[in-house]
């Protein structure tokens, strides 16, 4: 069952909210209230509501300044947004689209009407999400794909920064350097202890790009052995890491893509094992990687 929506309803007449808010808290929704557009502003920097009901006609910051305001940053601008108001002029309509909003609701509003409206745009909104989620996970895909040669290759230039790396190569790195900084060579990568086994390749004559190939002395098991646990090679990767005690944004970084589609193959891959928390996740893929003795 999914979770109450969180609708922000902005108006500084009681008369008006009344009506409104009644209507909204019985169909289940949570709701949250601001009298004027920059108590609107000020709530926003605490939460982020599924849908905002804005009045036009405010005191100090009227509906048009707050919805652009809205729309001006990033972190609202996705926020569906259905002006309320009582002026039924076709340029005042205009001008509302025009800042940004969705719909235009007149007042006095009939309960019915508004509720309506209201789970329209909040279901238009959780289709854009999923759709999103889709695209980000399909583009995901498909990055990996480019990346999924089987050698764990490196193309460095004269300052050993790495123009160029396979998928492998950057698993490999962040597994046995700790303080790895991606597109920067490891400075201790060929010591005499080095974990990896590393060959130069250069082109007769040319010295400006080198390309490493690198092999790990002694084989750990690595993501690819969570395939056995019947998820895809990216969530294999995401466990993996996970099961190294890293973070969300810190396995994005490893795997070159976005911290929400990392939280998206975490909500794949526990479904999949029937598992709620990162230390079950944690554990399931230990005992997988763990080597044999141990």
């Amino acid at each position: 069952m999914n979770p109450p929506a969180k609708v922000l309803v902005v108006d500084d007449t009681p008369a008006n909210l009344a009506l409104v808010l009644e209507a909204l808290a019985g169909s289940g929704h949570e709701v949250l209230v601001a009298e004027n557009g920059r108590a609107a502003l000020e709530l926003l920097a605490h939460t982020t509501p599924d849908l905002i009901l804005l009045d036009v006609v405010m005191p100090e910051l009227d509906g048009f300044a707050t919805c652009a305001r809205l729309k001006a940053n990033p972190a609202w601008a996705e926020i569906p947004v259905l002006f309320m108001t009582a002026l039924d002029e076709p340029d005042e309509k205009v001008r509302a689209f025009r800042a940004g909003a969705l719909d235009y609701i007149p007042k006095p509003g009939h309960p019915a009407e508004v509720l309506a409206r209201v789970d329209t745009h909040l279901r238009l909104r959780a289709l854009q999400r999923a759709l999103a989620d889709e695209l980000a996970l399909r583009l995901d895909a498909e990055n990996q794909l480019s990346q999924s040669l089987d050698r764990a290759a490196l193309l460095t230039d004269t300052a050993g920064r790495i123009v160029f790396s396979t998928r492998l190569a950057e698993t490999l790195l962040h597994r046995h350097f700790p303080g790895y900084e991606a597109g920067r060579l490891p400075a201790d990568l060929e010591r005499p202890d080095s974990p990896l086994r590393v060959r130069r390749l250069t082109e007769t004559g040319r010295t400006e790009l080198t390309l490493l190939l690198l092999e790990e002395q002694q084989a750990t098991p690595g993501p690819a052995a969570l395939l056995a646990l019947g998820l895809t090679a990216r969530e294999a990767e995401v466990l993996y890491w996970l099961a190294q005690g890293k973070s969300n944004p810190d396995i994005a970084t490893i795997l070159g893509t976005s911290v929400r589609t990392v939280h998206k193959h975490v909500e794949n891959l526990f479904r999949k094992l029937g598992l709620e928390t990162r230390n079950a996740a944690a554990l399931t893929a230990l005992e997988i990687l763990r080597p044999a003795g141990r």
